[in-house]
């Protein structure tokens, strides 16, 4: 979403973003004067009241397009279509923690009793968009599929890779498996710690390091499984940080232990720094990862199986070079941001009946 705001050309929409509990950090990522943003200040827990807010606040705007996203949003479409928006657009960018394989039967009549009142829908992967028409039942014609993209000049492979950034003891004749992602229970990384510490125990597992950036509820648990198995010194946990483009160019390898995903934008981005990736067989991931191409896939939560990957590319700098070459090139020819942009605002502009009138202004 921040990729999208921040690239589309100007002056072909009025963007306005309407927060259900504040938008916090996420603004500061939008450059100035790109979007408007909106607070119906809902309280934790159920709050009848902020739909009636929310009703007020798309009564005053008045947009062209109400564009909602995920399971978490969906209500707001039928508040749109009382709020009297002409167009209603929901996109799908993956499914919730309770409900990694979309079978949900509560959530899945939700989306149903939803799908009279949009005209489009819009997903991440060809996985989404197969169970949208499958098992909600979306005319296939309604549903269209959108890559996300990367910018590919801030996300590149770096000349040398550098241990600049990262702590003493992470140089450059160690090997540094890295992960970008919240460090919750759907990015499952317990997983991944238990996998660098098998790892660690096989021969050559004094060079091997860990960074995972990002913060959850699963970081104090994650250290404590490093620090009981002695490896403190060859694991660094920073948190959130602002420098992630600068920070995967001192990885040699990136991980996601996913037990569920849609597109992962920093699966994207580690491939752009021509990183070799390493993921579940989950949602949309095997779009983008090819087995033994450009990484490795394996099932979710097989601890050995990881282990034995990680340990496998850290003994082979050639099918490293190999596998994150290709990664690059993939993101080349398929991920580009100008590619979804494009495909964004055609569809906007399509919905909206102006696509004959650049002169136009959509809401």
């Amino acid at each position: 979403m921040v990729n999208l705001l921040n690239n589309f050309p100007e002056g072909d929409f009025e963007h306005h973003v309407v927060c259900l509990q504040g938008h916090s950090h996420f603004a500061e990522r939008i450059r100035p004067g790109r979007v408007i943003f909106h607070d119906v200040k809902k309280k934790p827990g159920k709050d009848p009241a902020h739909y009636f807010r929310l009703w007020r606040t798309l009564r005053a705007l008045r947009p062209d397009i109400l564009h909602t996203r995920n399971l978490s949003a969906i209500e707001a479409v039928l508040v749109g279509w009382l709020a009297g928006v002409p167009i209603r657009v929901h996109g799908e960018h993956g499914r919730d923690v309770f409900d990694l394989d979309g079978s949900n039967a509560r959530y899945n009549r939700l989306r149903r009793i939803a799908r009279p009142f949009v005209h489009r829908y819009l997903t991440v992967s060809r996985d989404l968009q197969n169970w949208l028409i499958d098992a909600i039942g979306v005319d296939a014609s309604r549903v269209t599929q959108i890559y996300n993209g990367v910018d590919k000049q801030r996300f590149s492979p770096p000349a040398v890779r550098s241990r600049d950034l990262l702590p003493e003891g992470f140089g450059q004749d160690c090997f540094v498996i890295g992960s970008v992602g919240r460090m919750v229970g759907v990015k499952d990384y317990p997983t991944l710690v238990s996998a660098f510490i098998r790892a660690c125990a096989q021969p050559g597992g004094d060079a091997l390091r860990l960074v995972i950036i990002g913060d959850g509820v699963a970081r104090q648990p994650c250290q404590r499984m490093v620090d009981d198995a002695g490896l403190a010194a060859q694991v660094w946990f920073p948190g959130e940080r602002n420098d992630i483009a600068a920070l995967m160019t001192c990885f040699d390898l990136f991980v996601l232990p996913s037990l569920g995903e849609g597109i992962s934008n920093t699966i994207l981005e580690a491939m752009a720094c021509g990183l070799p990736i390493v993921s579940t067989r989950v949602g949309g991931t095997p779009e983008l990862v090819d087995d033994a191409v450009n990484g490795r896939l394996f099932a979710p939560g097989d601890v050995i199986a990881l282990s034995s990957i990680i340990v496998d590319y850290a003994a082979d700098p050639t099918l490293l070079a190999a596998h994150g070459s290709a990664s690059r090139q993939k993101i080349e020819s398929s991920f580009s941001i100008e590619a979804m942009v494009a495909a964004y605002r055609n569809t906007y502009l399509t919905l909206s009946g102006r696509q004959a009138r650049p002169d136009a202004s959509t809401t």
